[in-house]
């Protein structure tokens, strides 16, 4: 039987994390996360409302001292479809921007239950369409759009890539999905594992029944709403899948790969012996040193 990571195991025993549902999850939504991170004075970050109906908020970090238009990541927080901000992403882009020279856009989208699908898609699309429309102001070079995600986030990221190839508005360079939550099914072995790390099977429904409502346990979900109900993987950008061993997501995202390498995608897959789901947050430990540094030489070569 797989076992968690030693190190993580402490980490994880010392804070664990309960089912997220109907009844818990206003409480997580207001959990204390500790002290905001201290942030560089050399990224500039920057509000902006993208017109439309409803308005969606997005936040753009840009580095100081980096002249012309630089390439751009734009990031899909994650959540279950159901908790989140963009303001999660600052430490994240902090590092990013500088280590690359990046522009970083992070999306506000509207959440589950209170506002299903195809709701944070479209707030994920309108942002990311605006970016791309107002690169020359944002300093963005048009050419160089990666769009990125984790969890729920990488699976809008996942959906968000088969939306703009089928609207042809947005041309994309790469999609990075971190565990990314992709099949509303459960039908894998992973994701039936009892006691999970992080992110267990009970949260996991909660999370896609609240996404699809109505539709949900229906036959007629398509592709925008699970990615892994797309027929047609062709013509996405190049991907990358990074998930832990000891993640519900697991088979998914080995099966995800799988189809779009057969698609003819280029797509790179990394999956962590004794790592959960999110294991970079873990990044003191050898595990998720070893995933984050998977992540940021990968970024890197589609940056460079």
């Amino acid at each position: 039987m797989l076992e968690l990571d030693p190190d993580i195991a402490e980490i994880v025993a010392m804070f664990p994390l309960g089912t997220v549902n109907a009844e818990t999850l206003e409480a997580v939504r207001q959990a204390d996360l500790g002290p905001a991170p201290e942030l560089s004075d050399k990224v500039v970050r920057q509000d902006h409302v993208v017109p439309g109906d409803p308005e969606v908020i997005v936040r753009v970090y840009r580095p100081l001292g980096f002249g012309g238009p630089l390439p751009c990541v734009f990031w899909i927080h994650g959540g279950g479809y159901v908790l989140g901000s963009y303001s999660m992403d600052d430490a994240r882009f902090d590092a990013w921007c500088l280590d690359y020279g990046v522009v970083g856009v992070s999306v506000d989208y509207r959440l589950a239950p209170e506002s299903p699908y195809p709701a944070p898609l479209e707030d994920c699309y309108s942002a990311l369409r605006w970016v791309w429309s107002s690169h020359e102001d944002l300093g963005v070079d048009a050419d160089r759009i990666g769009i990125a995600g984790i969890s729920a986030g990488g699976g809008l990221a996942a959906a968000l890539a088969i939306l703009a190839r089928d609207r042809g508005e947005v041309p994309l360079t790469f999609q990075l999905l971190e565990c990314p939550m992709l099949d509303d099914r459960q039908r894998t072995p992973s994701s039936r594992l009892e006691g999970l790390a992080i992110w267990n099977r009970e949260s996991n429904e909660f999370g896609w029944r609240s996404y699809l409502r109505d539709i949900y346990g229906s036959s007629d979900i398509p592709g925008y709403a699970a990615a892994s109900r797309a027929t047609d993987l062709s013509g996405l950008p190049p991907a990358y899948i990074c998930v832990g061993a000891l993640d519900g997501f697991r088979d998914e995202n080995i099966e995800y790969a799988s189809r779009l390498n057969e698609a003819g995608v280029p797509t790179e897959l990394h999956v962590y012996s004794g790592a959960p789901h999110a294991a970079g947050v873990f990044a003191g430990t050898s595990v998720g040193a070893r995933y984050n540094r998977g992540v940021a030489e990968w970024l890197e070569r589609q940056l460079s």
